[in-house]
Parts: C-alpha cells; sequence; structure tokens
C-alpha cells in the first residue's frame, strides 16, 4: 500500500518540477523575444559609431556619427538659409515637437541627418550640412533632451535634392 503511495507521490512531484520548468523556459523566452524585438525596432542593426573627421582630419571631442538605418518618415524637418548653419527662428515649432515625441516614448533616440544644396564645393556643403545637424543637436539639448538621446547620422547622399530652400534641412527622426 505504501509503494503505491510513492508512486503517486513521485509523479505528483514530477509534474511540479516539469511545471517550473516550463515557467522558468517561458521567462528567459519572453526576455529573448523582447530584446530582439528591441533591436528590430531600431533598425535591426547594431549602432556603429563613427568619428567625425572635421576640416584638416581632426576629430572633433564627443561628436560622432552613426551608422544606423532610418526607419519611418521624418517626424518633422527644419530648413535652414543658403550657407548658414544658424538655428532659424521657426524652428521652435520643430523642436518642441520633437521633444513631446521623446517624453512619449522614453526608450526611443533622435536621429538628426544634415543636408545641403547643390551649390558650393563638396567638401564645404558637407561640412555646412554637419553644422546644420551641430546645431539641431545643441537646440534639442539646450531643451533638457539627453544627449545620449541624440544621434548625428551622415546620410549616404546629403544633397538634399533639386529645390534648393528645401534640400538645405535637417530631419529629425525619432526611432
Amino acid at each position: 500500500m505504501f509503494d503505491q503511495e510513492d508512486g503517486e507521490l513521485n509523479i505528483a512531484i514530477g509534474v511540479v518540477f516539469g511545471v517550473i520548468a516550463m515557467v522558468i523556459a517561458l521567462v528567459i523566452g519572453m526576455g529573448v523575444y523582447q530584446l530582439r524585438g528591441h533591436a528590430a525596432a531600431s533598425g535591426g542593426a547594431t549602432v556603429k559609431m563613427v568619428s567625425a573627421p572635421t576640416r584638416g582630419g581632426a576629430v572633433d571631442e564627443g561628436v560622432v556619427f552613426v551608422e544606423i538605418a532610418e526607419i519611418g518618415k521624418a517626424l518633422t524637418v527644419v530648413y535652414f538659409d543658403f550657407g548658414g548653419s544658424e538655428l532659424p527662428a521657426n524652428a521652435g515649432d520643430a523642436l518642441a515637437m520633437t521633444v513631446v515625441e521623446l517624453s512619449a516614448r522614453p526608450d526611443a533616440r533622435v536621429l538628426l541627418s544634415g543636408f545641403h544644396d547643390a551649390a558650393g564645393s563638396a567638401e564645404a556643403n558637407a561640412a555646412v550640412a554637419r553644422k546644420r545637424a551641430l546645431a539641431v543637436r545643441a537646440a534639442l539639448v539646450d531643451l533638457g533632451v539627453p544627449v545620449e538621446r541624440v544621434l548625428l547620422r551622415k546620410p549616404a547622399e546629403t544633397l538634399g535634392g533639386d529645390d534648393a530652400a528645401r534640400a538645405r534641412r535637417v530631419e529629425i527622426r525619432v526611432q
């Protein structure tokens, strides 16, 4: 009679340990799934930091460009004057919209891409597109956005299109 009770007890203990093992596997699986989902949301690629050379080959301290895929359309755009990298007076709405979006999405980052028009040399255009992106970055940081949430990305093609006024811009993406 005791042998039958021991057998039933062993079955019950086996079932309990089996359920515990399944719960542990489920928790680990969900953690892996969430980590992979976060990587997919950030473009599926890891962020690769690239030093930002300046004129003469020197590297600005603390300024790096990332190689990360852009996701979706730009949230907003800041347009600049010809040859200028000073933040325009009407940039406030675009910056405010960005800060609101970041507040609503605490895991998101800002991705800034600077562009230029066709006028001028390639070196000067690259420098002005970079300065425009840095101006938007500085304004966002001044508005309280942590600098580590603001990423700079050099687009593969920095020429902003045929319409010169719309080509001189910085695209702001929250992703």
